[in-house]
């Protein structure tokens, strides 16, 4: 009875002696927000790499892998449905299914031979087998004064336009930009470092302190 006593007496003991606290700022990670314009600054970087990511993988590499082909408008000879300064997509379609009303980029067979993307308004099948095609601007007033035969088996016709692309990368690969791109982005380099910098300074400055107390 009396060991009873004894065992109960200290079960009593442990359950009133006091517990000590846990020392929670010693283990719990002090979450650091960064500036706003920090952040911003970060967001808007990322949104231009993005974007150069999916410009460069539309116009160098889908090309290869997928076989279309990219072309900038240089006029307005197709306004309003494709501007100057777009640039059309355009995929390779059977010679002997183009009809009036495709739009198509081709050879003109005239001057210089440049490209050019209008919009087929007649098609004519010729005894020999070949076919010649006559085209338009849908903003010119006349037909194009030149009578195309196809070349091969194949056109290429338009699928979609991306808007304004085609400025853009001219725009980037002019003189000035080239020039100032180098000098923001050594500037940029140069801000991040700085940056780098203070805040590591202002870390060990913080580990000082906590050190003292």
């Amino acid at each position: 009875m009396s060991s009873t006593t004894a065992v109960n007496a200290r079960h009593r003991a442990a359950k009133s002696a006091p517990v000590a606290p846990l020392d929670t700022d010693a283990t719990a990670p002090v979450a650091v927000r960064r500036p706003l314009p920090r952040r911003m600054l970060g967001w808007l970087a990322n949104g231009l790499v993005l974007l150069c990511l999916a410009v460069f993988l539309l116009i160098a590499v889908g090309p290869h892998v997928f076989g279309y082909r990219t072309a900038p408008m240089l006029t307005g000879s197709m306004e309003p449905g494709i501007m100057p300064g777009d640039v059309v997509v355009t995929t390779p379609e059977p010679a002997s299914e183009v009809k009036a009303g495709d739009v198509i980029s081709y050879h003109i067979p005239v001057e210089d031979r440049r490209v050019e993307t209008h919009r087929v308004v007649k098609v004519v099948h010729k005894k020999d087998g070949s076919i010649a095609i006559k085209t338009k601007g849908d903003n010119n007033s006349n037909v194009d004064p030149w009578t195309a035969t196809i070349e091969g088996d194949t056109v290429w016709e338009v699928q979609t336009v991306v808007p304004k692309l085609g400025s853009a990368i001219r725009f980037l690969r002019s003189d000035a930009i080239q020039h100032g791109i180098f000098w923001v982005a050594f500037g940029g380099l140069l801000l991040l470092g700085l940056s780098l910098i203070w805040g590591k300074g202002s870390g060990d400055e913080g580990d000082h302190g906590d050190g003292g107390q």
